[in-house]
């Protein structure tokens, strides 16, 4: 208050500025005083501290580390350094082949057919040679320092063009397809040569919580090359039909939803936390939504690259049959006794399933001991990539146990599981 002149404000022959000067002092000398004090209580302790140290054997003893101060860092501060971090490993893949080129000549049509040329013409295009033509693009990220890559498929789908892969640092390398996913939108390419490259490391998408804050980087409409846009994992386990709008179809389960903006060309770049992990792989959005966008998980990825190294081709363990998860609405229609499991509806002739003994109407309650719920469908089961043991956890050939609803009553059986085709 400035006016201190107010006599509302007086106390005795003292105006209230006076006493704010005077309580400003009386902490200053109190602060002088503790900070005394304190300093020969932290005298004291120091000596102390010091005599126990140099009691103590050599192998026990710990001196204090210098110069290490680890300050408290904001969302924003770790989003610009996980950017920083990661943006030298995520790329550009460009998709070129050699098109036809036409020119447009007019033609007398009656000069064959009389032998004298006629004022009449008509256009027609005629092909002079071929160019070479940017057909596609996308984004992917390397995970390896030998130049493997991961990308989503339908940017690579092409058999009969060229790819080529750009650097953050502006370099461009020749790249073959080592594998598509017969199942997942994605894929793996291989840098051909031998530099060294920067690469992401794949997280655990399994401990992903819904509000989680991510990061998708990519080459946003295939012509801004590593945009960044930030977001928050808005669900997890959401199934979807995508489609790239040239004929390719999808159905991808269990993929997890942002609101990180992807975009067209975006497709097949990294989405990370704020660990700098990879935990998702951008792959499509919602058209005429708003902040709608899905990632397929990092332990898919994980999967699909330990298959690549080991088998040289992305392979997936297969049942043999056509179900519908037990949900409330279909218990309460097929008046099922239970609330969970995978109502069969087909069992492919000659299939693993089939071999097994598996029926139509059967209810497969669980898979190898895990209870086949909403959340966690059969798909989901045996996609699963066990982060122990850093492999797949369910391949071709496998013996599982199942337990089955059958009239009522459960059974169990063994099945061996065979090996998806494509």
């Amino acid at each position: 208050m400035r006016n201190c002149a107010n006599p509302r404000y007086d106390t005795g022959n003292m105006t209230f500025s006076n006493s704010i000067r005077i309580i400003a002092v009386s902490l200053a000398f109190s602060v002088l005083i503790g900070g005394a004090a304190g300093g020969a209580v932290y005298w004291k302790l120091s000596q102390e501290l010091d005599a126990l140290r140099a009691n103590l054997p050599a192998s026990q003893r710990m001196e204090p580390e210098q110069g290490i101060y680890l300050p408290q860092t904001t969302e924003e501060e770790r989003v610009i350094n996980v950017v920083r971090e990661a943006s030298d490993a995520v790329v550009s893949i460009i998709l070129t082949r050699d098109e036809p080129v036409f020119e447009q000549v007019f033609r007398d049509p009656f000069e064959e057919f009389f032998g004298e040329p006629s004022p009449f013409r008509v256009p027609e295009l005629q092909q002079r040679g071929t160019e070479r033509k940017e057909i596609g693009g996308g984004s992917g990220f390397l995970v390896s320092a030998d130049g493997m890559i991961i990308t989503n498929k339908h940017v690579v789908l092409a058999d009969d063009v060229d790819y080529t892969v750009f650097t953050n640092d502006g370099r461009s390398f020749p790249a073959q397809i080592l594998a598509r996913d017969p199942v997942q939108d994605l894929a793996v390419l291989k840098i051909e040569g031998t530099s060294s490259f920067p690469f992401l490391r794949l997280g655990n998408s399994e401990r992903l919580q819904i509000g989680q804050t991510v990061i998708a980087i990519g080459n946003a409409l295939a012509e801004f090359r590593n945009t960044v846009s930030v977001g928050v994992i808005s669900g997890l386990g959401r199934t979807i039909t995508a489609s790239d709008g040239q004929g390719f179809v999808e159905t991808i389960e269990d993929v997890i939803q942002t609101d990180a903006a992807i975009n067209k060309g975006n497709s097949g770049g990294p989405l990370l936390n704020l660990a700098g992990e990879v935990v998702g792989m951008n792959t499509a959005t919602v058209l005429d939504a708003q902040n709608i966008g899905f990632a397929i998980p990092s332990d898919r990825a994980k999967r699909g690259l330990y298959q690549v190294r080991e088998l040289g081709k992305i392979v997936y363990p297969f049942l043999g049959i056509q179900y519908a998860l037990v949900t409330e609405r279909l218990q309460e229609e097929e008046n099922l006794p239970v609330d969970y499991g995978a109502l069969i509806q087909e069992v492919v002739a000659g299939s693993a399933g089939a071999q097994a003994g598996l029926q139509k109407n059967d209810i497969l309650l669980e898979f190898d001991g895990k209870k086949i719920t909403q959340q966690n469908s059969l798909a989901k089961i045996i996609q699963r990539y066990d982060e122990t043991k850093a492999k797949p956890t369910y391949s071709p050939g496998d013996t599982v146990s199942l337990k089955v609803l059958r009239n009522g009553k459960e059974r169990a059986l063994t099945v061996i599981l065979g090996e998806r085709k494509d």
